[in-house]
């Protein structure tokens, strides 16, 4: 895996609803920071008006829109599996990508990518047959958006196969195990800022991260996630922006690296 001279750097956004804010997470500061958003649709976080105000914010921004689905569960964070059959699973997935494409739609944006959350991530990542229902979900009502999810996972392994755009994702404030999969949390960790920026400029220059459960390994990826909640996630995105700078690697979404590549 060579040295990364661009990476997109995301963020989980817009995770309120209504009166409930989401700690001290200031999304007007850690949208300057990044180059594309991943904004909640209303099932784990997010009304319609924070869907409205996050996706201004990000075309302000020139950041790029993501669709962020979760499962039903506002208590939960949407951090709680929930068991549902596929259909289920897909046509919760479709009423969130629907809503938030309309406030893209009335803001004359786009949708570059459709990321699911927290425990629905983690579904889609080891079930093979709720993720190649989502990735035919999607070569139907959005087949030019990209995918995000991650690389050991179902999801990138049959969006390659059925030709859906795919970005993999590397995790800023999560902990890997050996097999590549990230150790799924309900409460995120405190992160030492600068530790977090070595080990993420490492895996862009060397594709390695250190697992909790052996030997260094390999992995794959096109994006970096902070996410919103992580305490100091400001913090975080800053020395993460400023050691990439350091190193040479710039910062860029998919979709105008796609779009850079096609000129």
């Amino acid at each position: 895996m060579g040295r990364k001279t661009t990476i997109d750097l995301g963020c989980d956004m817009g995770e309120a609803y209504g009166n409930w804010q989401l700690g001290s997470t200031d999304d007007a500061k850690l949208m300057t920071m990044i180059s594309s958003a991943h904004i909640a649709a209303g099932f784990h976080a997010g009304d319609p008006n924070l869907m409205d105000r996050s996706v201004a914010l990000a075309l302000s921004n020139k950041v790029a829109i993501g669709v962020h689905p979760g499962f039903r569960d506002l208590q939960g964070f949407g951090r709680r599996r929930i068991v549902q059959s596929t259909e289920e699973m897909v046509n919760d997935i479709v009423y969130q990508v629907g809503a938030l494409r309309e406030f893209v739609h009335l803001h004359a944006g786009t949708v570059q990518h459709v990321k699911p959350h927290g425990a629905l991530y983690m579904e889609l990542a080891a079930n093979e047959v709720a993720s190649r229902a989502f990735v035919k979900m999607m070569r139907r009502v959005a087949p030019d958006a990209f995918i995000y999810c991650m690389g050991a996972s179902e999801t990138y392994r049959i969006a390659k196969e059925l030709g859906q755009p795919v970005v993999r994702e590397f995790y800023a404030d999560r902990e890997y195990d050996s097999t590549g999969k990230i150790v799924f949390t309900r409460k995120p960790d405190n992160y030492n800022p600068k530790s977090a920026a070595d080990r993420v400029v490492r895996a862009c220059l060397e594709g390695k991260v250190k697992p909790v459960d052996g030997p260094e390994i390999e992995v794959g990826f096109e994006s970096i996630c902070v996410h919103s909640d992580t305490p100091g996630s400001v913090d975080l995105l800053v020395a993460i922006r400023e050691a990439l700078g350091a190193n040479g690697v710039e910062i860029l979404a998919p979709g105008a690296a796609r779009a850079r590549n096609a000129t």
